[in-house]
């Protein structure tokens, strides 16, 4: 029976874009488990209910509900131990704690910022008064104020990728030679911005910009093959 994935969805259900449903869709690739997702809108809280909490990835395996991405990848590697590993080993599970967190305060303000308009028009109706007050309550202005012009984002993601963009020079993935969950953290923030904006974030000499390319690819281009609201390539 596969594992059952509530995915966050856009107008269009075939467009998906939580970074955070990213990393998990990835990470199962990886593991190289079946799925079903199901496409989740923000106001559907109560077809996760049981998970105890209001927002996705939520999965279901085994009779268990499990949220939080961080906590769904742990419960993957444990519960699959003989399909590839997430983590070589407790260290570079520590070290993949890290850019999950670098990524949610470096990554993600930049990004949404950035695509925020974008992001906005590629919801589904029913979730469009929702989204704008619960964000606008949490930002404190409009969400045109808030969004940065496609320069600015830019320019800020631009700085904000150095280390990350340091480490690329020397080596093809996040996590060394091959890829694993630290990369699904980190490539997460850039399906969230393709999936729903043709803005372009990264300059394509950037080390970080190829890659992005090698993550499309990767798992017969799950990332790369997956529907975009704005139908253009990016």
């Amino acid at each position: 029976m596969p594992i059952e994935m509530f995915d966050l969805a856009g107008a269009d259900p075939e467009v998906r874009f939580s970074p955070f449903c990213w990393r998990i869709r990835m990470a199962m690739a990886h593991k190289g488990l079946d799925v079903r997702t199901v496409p989740w809108r923000f106001v559907e809280k109560q077809a996760i209910s049981e998970s105890g909490q209001g927002a996705v990835p939520v999965i279901l395996d085994k009779g268990r509900v499990l949220h939080d991405s961080w906590a769904i990848a742990l419960y993957l590697e444990e519960a699959y131990p003989d399909r590839p590993k997430l983590f070589s080993g407790t260290q570079a599970r520590g070290l993949s704690n890290i850019l999950r967190f670098w990524t949610q305060t470096a990554l993600h303000p930049v990004i949404l910022k950035t695509i925020i308009n974008d992001l906005f028009a590629a919801i589904a109706p029913g979730d469009k008064a929702y989204f704008r007050s619960s964000r606008e309550a949490r930002f404190g202005m409009p969400l045109e104020k808030f969004a940065f012009s496609p320069e600015s984002g830019a320019a800020v993601l631009e700085k904000a990728l150095g280390p990350f963009r340091a480490a690329l020079d020397s080596q093809d993935f996040a996590c060394g030679s091959k890829p694993a969950f630290g990369d699904y953290i980190v490539f997460g923030a850039f399906m969230w911005a393709r999936a729903v904006s043709p803005i372009e974030l990264l300059d394509r000499q950037d080390p970080v910009y190829e890659w992005r390319e090698r993550m499309l690819d990767l798992h017969a281009g799950l990332g790369r093959n997956a529907k975009l609201a704005h139908g253009l390539t990016v």
